[in-house]
């Protein structure tokens, strides 16, 4: 993903409302694949150990529906994090 592209992304989480693109300042991780490919996390101020666990995101979206989540982790590119699958 290059820059443009990164400032043009949506974010996860963001309220449709509000302003939903990145923020300058804040590093993310584009999510690939699955119910929330092309969305960015907010991975500013998270850990290395964090970072290398990945994240189970809420989604009404998923095989699971409302109360799901999508698990997320890291790829081999550090900017991006691969789906690895849905859990309820």
């Amino acid at each position: 993903m290059d820059d443009e592209a990164l400032l043009r992304g949506r974010v996860y989480g963001a309220d449709h409302d509000d302003e939903t693109g990145p923020r300058e300042g804040h590093v993310y991780r584009e999510l690939v694949a699955g119910p929330l490919d092309g969305l960015l996390l907010d991975v500013s101020g998270w850990s290395e150990e964090e970072l290398a666990s990945g994240a189970a995101l809420s989604t009404e979206i998923g095989i699971h529906g409302s109360g799901g989540r999508a698990c997320y982790g890291p790829d081999a590119d550090p900017r991006r994090w691969q789906w690895q699958g849905d859990v309820p």
